[in-house]
């Protein structure tokens, strides 16, 4: 059964940070990209950020840009988001996914088949 299962969230005070972790079961996470996306309360879903299958290409929303940054470690087939500087409208949950690679690891949510549940990120004083 192919799964992707996030950890790390939780309730943060502004300026704070959290690492959330992805980690795939069933499959290798190798040679696929992973996005992080995002969705606050009556908000639609929006791209975080994005790792090319080798992971020398990232990308990032304009809201984060200098303030996470996504990595993977293949050998533990686990993605991570770190965020850092975290504001109250970074609140959402937080899911990864997978897809095939594309030419560009770009925001959108084209191409993802294989989604985790979800982790929830508050941002409040």
């Amino acid at each position: 059964q192919l799964q992707l299962v996030e950890s790390g969230g939780g309730l943060v005070q502004p300026g704070g940070s959290l690492r959330l972790s992805c980690a795939a079961s069933g499959f290798t996470l190798d040679g696929y990209q992973i996005g992080w996306f995002r969705q606050a309360p009556g908000k639609e879903r929006e791209g975080v950020s994005c790792i090319s299958s080798s992971g020398r290409t990232t990308n990032y929303a304009d809201s984060v840009k200098g303030r996470f940054t996504i990595s993977r470690d293949n050998a533990k087939n686990t993605v991570y988001l770190q965020m850092n500087s975290l504001k109250p409208e970074d609140t959402a949950i937080y899911y990864c996914a997978v897809r095939r690679p594309l030419s560009i690891c770009d925001m959108t949510d084209f191409g993802y088949n294989t989604w985790g549940q979800g982790t929830q990120v508050t941002v409040s004083s």
